[in-house]
């Protein structure tokens, strides 16, 4: 079966939108996919699923969420084969865990159309570099990501896309756990 990695965008922050992930746990497993585990505390989900629409697998999870917690959370679901692809072409790979704090993966949902990417390629911001692919935006972030301008938001709105953000820390331990 297929190894997926869902992002839930959003969830435990500040409050808002409370999910513990005991129950978000059981709420997958309700609508059919297996294996599904939990990492930290913020909607990142190892799944697999006989499924291989990953849009579909997406709107039900999406669906089952605002069934049982009343709320509309945005899911991005990537196969693991993917999130590996992402972290071996990752333009700002760097020896040292210092450096590797710095470097932040925003997960797209949709590929950008040409004249957006290209709009969004020719920007420059400060203590910040940036490669845009068309699934992954990789942000290295001089001064880290809470002092970034160069952020989640900005990105959906430069590329016209939705998209999720997570450390290279995180990413790597989601690809491990779904090994």
């Amino acid at each position: 079966m297929p190894k997926y990695i869902a992002f839930l965008r959003g969830i435990n922050i500040g409050g808002r939108k409370k999910m513990p992930m005991a129950d978000l746990r059981e709420v997958l497993r309700n609508i059919g996919l297996a294996h599904v585990h939990t990492y930290i505390q913020s909607g990142n989900v190892v799944f697999t699923s006989r499924a291989t629409d990953k849009t579909g697998l997406e709107k039900r999870m999406e669906t089952a969420i605002f069934e049982v917690f009343g709320f509309e959370v945005p899911v991005l679901v990537k196969l693991r084969e993917e999130l590996i692809a992402i972290l071996e072409n990752n333009p700002f790979a760097m020896e040292g865990e210092g450096a590797r704090g710095q470097v932040y993966f925003v997960l797209l949902k949709d590929r950008p159309d040409t004249e957006s990417r290209k709009a969004f390629d020719s920007e420059t911001y400060d203590n910040e570099a940036f490669y845009c692919t068309p699934n992954c935006v990789y942000l290295n972030c001089g001064r880290g990501y809470g002092k970034a301008r160069l952020n989640n938001n900005l990105v959906e709105r430069k590329l016209k896309v939705g998209a999720t953000t997570r450390n290279y820390k995180t990413l790597s331990r989601l690809v491990e756990m779904s090994g």
